[in-house]
């Protein structure tokens, strides 16, 4: 049901999770680095989101109406990310995408949709390696990433035709490739331009600052899209942004888009998103996991130059991407040469060793991942090298 979480011989199943643990169905127990590809920021079975779950259950959660929490999660939204002064809520963060989109078009009477090249923005809007025979028909073109000269070329050469232009700030399937600062800039100051509109999809992003990133880079966009831990652990998306903007949704208004969804401000999600937002993720909690991120980034490069090991992790705070390719990494051309069956044997070896991390080589830490969890999985990944030298890529400088 969910390609992303399929790896040969077969994925492991689990039965439980508390804190920044899991236990699979043989017994065994793992630190938790996938944190649900980003979702699971709040760790598993986190108390206060727990008890607001069971007091909306208890009652009722089809009651066919706005709830009391909708309108409280919606104003922590906008209180909390700058960039949004009026938000909408959907299903999962591949549906805010398809809005945001929809709706830049819908409002600038134009039809074409700039995206960069092995960019993730769902699962019918993914650009690697090509793209997907899923994708919404969209008429999309393309830049390469971190290419300010070049996106901002063809956002000109497009002009009157293009509606939007959605990005990463840091790139998520795609490697977390970090956007430069100069790059953002570029897109901002092209896309006003021209007219068309600026898209940051921060479903995995937004973690990263207390205001996401596009308030840590004080650039901001017209629409952001969120989803992923926002929910709390339940289906979560949403899109908001400038207020003339969103508000041609507001149904009071005459000619307002409509906007449907049976499950939109489902009572589950409303309830468990503005629980984290407002009593879990503090300003100091966030700023403690980007840290411990930081830190964690450096300790593994660290391990991969002392034992001259081809490789680099990137990424920003919490959120990260080991590669055995020769760095820097600014660009995904630059994973091209990377060999699968390398990180392959990563992630069975720290599996083996108690630590649940991703296929790919992303690690996402959540809320309760602490110091001890730090220098335990730093270690295992020292340990790992050192016991594979004959086989792991060399630097050759």
């Amino acid at each position: 049901t969910r390609a992303v979480l399929w790896y040969p011989p077969f994925p492991v199943s689990f039965v439980s999770g508390d804190g920044c643990r899991v236990t699979d169905l043989d017994g065994h127990t793992y630190v938790d680095l996938v944190s649900e590809y980003s979702a699971g920021f709040y760790g598993h079975s986190d108390k206060a989101i727990s008890a607001a779950l069971v007091d909306v259950i208890q009652g009722g959660i089809m009651l066919g109406a706005p709830n009391r929490y909708e309108a409280r999660l919606a104003a922590a939204v906008v209180d909390r990310f700058p960039a949004i002064e009026r938000v909408r809520f959907c299903n999962s963060g591949t549906e805010a995408n398809i809005m945001a989109i929809s709706a830049a078009r819908a409002i600038t009477k134009r039809s074409k949709i700039l995206a960069f090249r092995e960019g993730y923005h769902g699962g019918v809007l993914t650009f690697a390696h090509g793209g997907s025979p899923l994708n919404l028909p969209f008429p999309f073109v393309f830049a390469d990433y971190n290419d300010s000269a070049g996106a901002v070329a063809l956002i000109k050469e497009q002009g009157d035709e293009l509606a939007a232009v959605i990005v990463e700030p840091m790139m998520g399937g795609g490697g977390c490739i970090p956007a430069t600062r100069e790059f953002l800039e570029a897109l901002r100051a092209a896309t006003k331009d021209t007219g068309a509109l600026l898209i940051f999809d921060e479903v995995m992003t937004s973690r990263l600052d207390y205001r996401a990133l596009h308030g840590a880079h004080g650039i901001f966009p017209d629409f952001v899209t969120l989803g992923k831990y926002i929910g709390g652990g339940a289906s979560f998306g949403a899109f908001g942004g400038r207020a003339d903007l969103v508000d041609r949704f507001d149904p009071a208004l005459p000619g307002a888009f409509s906007h449907g969804g049976t499950f939109n401000n489902n009572i589950l999600s409303m309830a468990a998103g503005f629980t984290g937002l407002t009593q879990v993720l503090t300003q100091e909690a966030s700023r403690a996991i980007n840290a411990r991120g930081d830190r964690l980034r450096e300790a593994m490069n660290v391990s991969l130059e002392r034992h001259g090991v081809e490789g680099i992790v990137i990424g920003r705070g919490s959120l990260m991407n080991l590669h055995f390719v020769e760095g820097p990494v600014d660009t995904p051309a630059r994973l091209d040469d990377a060999d699968p069956s390398v990180i392959a044997l990563w992630h069975i070896e720290m599996l083996l060793r108690g630590y649940y991390v991703t296929p790919r080589g992303m690690l996402a830490l959540s809320l309760p991942f602490g110091d001890a969890e730090l220098d335990g999985f730093a270690g295992a990944f020292d340990d790992f090298l050192s016991s594979n030298l004959k086989i792991l890529p060399r630097r050759t400088n």
